[in-house]
């Protein structure tokens, strides 16, 4: 076996490992509390935003 296919099946391994771990309920909150992070930092930014120009 040549070096290059060696990593190739290592990292298939670990992509299968992974894929199995993972839920669909996972993926779906995981998705979720990315929109509510995304959300909340640009509510920040914005108000923040705000509080800066009345200074």
């Amino acid at each position: 076996m040549k070096l290059n296919e060696i990593r190739i099946s290592a990292l298939g391994g670990t992509i299968c490992s992974i894929w199995v771990s993972l839920s669909l309920g996972d993926i779906f909150q995981t998705a979720v509390m990315a929109a509510i992070g995304t959300l909340v930092s640009f509510a920040t930014s914005r108000l923040l935003g705000k509080w800066v120009k009345r200074k």
